[in-house]
C-alpha cells in the first residue's frame, strides 16, 4: 500500500485502555515515517482522556457509546465532512465495523477474515494478511507492515507532558524512594487478586524499605479495597485512587516498579518503560501479557507447570488465588537484583 505523502487517516480504536496504549505505537510509527501525515483518532471518553494532547494525534472524535444510536448520528455528522485516504479499523467489534462504514475512504483496512470477529471483515475492503493469533501489540503492528511502515523503535510518547511535571513534582514531594505502584483492580472481578494478600504484600515491602502507592479508578470495588487496606496494613499504601488518567501517567512514570493484574495501566507502565510484575490467572499472559516486559517478573497462573504457552482467548476462571504473596517477593527480589 503507497500512502500520499499527506495521508489522512482514520483510526477506529475506542475501546479498553490497554488496546489504547498498545495502539499508540501505530500513530507513532505512522508519523516518523509521513511527519505530514493528518491522523483522527475516534475514541470514547477515557481513552480520549489519555491522549488528549498526544503530539502525533491531530484530532480526537469522541464515540458517546452511552448515548445509543444517537452516538452512531452524532459521529456521522462529524464524520460526513471529513475525507480519508485510510481507514484503520483496528477493533473488531460490531460498534467498530458500524463506524468504519460511516467513514468516507478508499481504503479500510482491517482483519483477515478468519480473525475478525462479529463479521467484521464485511466492513473492510483491504485485509492484513492472515496469520495465527498473536500478542495484541504485535497484531496492531501488522497494520503497519500492511502499510509497508517500519514499526521500530516502538515509541509510545505517552507522557507526562511537560506541563504536567509541576503535578508530579508535588505529588511525590517528600516521599521516600524506592516506589512500587500497586494496580488495585481491573473491570472484571474475575481477574483481581485476593484483597488480603496484597495487605500482606503492601506491607511486606515496607519492611524492605519500599514505599507502595495504590492506584486505580474509583469503582465501588476499588476505594473498598483502599479502605480495607488502610484499616489493616501496619504501613498502609499512599492512596491515589481515582487520580484521573493523566495524573497516573505522572505516578508510574514516578515510581521504579509496578505491580499488577491484567488491566490497562499495566500496559501504560510498560509503554513508560517501566518494570512490571504482572499477575495472570484468567487471561493468557501469551496474549495480553506485558508487551517484550522481562518474562522473569510475570507471576502466570494461568499455565498450568510445565504446559505450553496459550495464545487464545479463552479465560480460566479461579486462577488469581494460586497467586501467593511469596510468588509476587520472588519477582520483587529478582527485580532488586537486577538494580544492583
Amino acid at each position: 500500500m503507497n500512502l500520499p505523502e499527506r495521508p489522512r487517516i482514520c483510526m477506529v480504536m475506542m475501546s479498553a485502555i490497554g488496546d489504547v496504549v498498545h495502539a499508540l505505537p501505530v500513530i507513532t510509527a505512522i508519523k516518523r515515517h509521513r511527519p505530514h501525515a493528518r491522523i483522527t483518532w475516534i475514541l470514547q471518553a477515557p481513552g480520549a482522556a489519555l491522549v488528549n494532547g498526544h503530539k502525533d494525534v491531530d484530532e480526537i472524535l469522541i464515540f458517546d457509546r452511552k448515548a445509543g444510536w444517537r452516538g452512531f448520528w452524532n459521529l456521522h455528522k462529524q464524520l460526513k465532512t471529513r475525507p480519508f485516504d485510510v481507514v484503520l479499523d483496528l477493533q473488531c467489534y460490531l460498534k467498530a465495523s458500524i463506524i468504519t462504514a460511516m467513514c468516507r475512504s478508499p481504503i479500510k483496512l482491517g482483519l483477515d477474515r478468519a480473525r475478525a470477529k462479529e463479521l467484521n471483515w464485511l466492513f473492510t475492503n483491504t485485509k492484513i494478511p492472515a496469520k495465527p493469533l498473536n500478542h495484541v501489540q504485535a497484531h496492531f503492528l501488522e497494520f503497519l507492515d500492511a502499510m509497508q511502515i517500519p514499526s521500530q523503535p516502538l515509541q509510545w510518547n505517552i507522557g507526562p507532558w511537560p506541563q504536567e511535571r509541576a503535578w508530579q513534582t508535588e505529588f511525590f514531594a517528600n516521599m521516600s524512594t524506592p516506589r512500587v505502584a500497586i494496580v488495585a483492580g481491573t473491570s472484571n472481578p474475575l481477574k483481581d487478586w485476593l484483597p488480603e494478600r496484597m495487605c500482606e504484600l503492601i506491607d511486606a515491602l515496607a519492611a524492605q524499605g519500599l514505599r507502595t502507592i495504590l492506584v486505580g479508578g474509583h469503582s465501588a470495588r476499588e476505594n473498598a479495597l483502599g479502605q480495607m487496606l488502610a484499616q489493616r496494613c501496619a504501613h498502609p499504601p499512599v492512596n491515589a485512587l481515582g487520580s484521573g488518567l493523566r495524573n497516573l501517567v505522572c505516578i508510574l512514570d514516578g515510581c521504579d516498579l509496578v505491580i499488577s493484574p491484567d488491566t490497562g495501566p499495566l500496559h501504560l507502565a510498560v509503554a513508560l518503560g517501566k518494570p512490571v510484575i504482572g499477575l495472570y490467572g484468567y487471561n493468557s499472559p501469551t496474549r495480553v501479557g506485558p508487551f517484550r516486559n522481562d518474562p522473569k517478573l510475570l507471576v502466570d497462573a494461568y499455565h498450568n507447570a510445565g504446559e505450553a504457552a496459550q495464545m487464545t482467548f479463552a479465560h480460566r476462571q479461579g486462577r488469581m488465588q494460586h497467586i501467593t504473596v511469596q510468588n509476587v517477593l520472588d519477582r520483587v527480589q529478582y527485580w532488586r537484583a537486577l538494580k544492583q
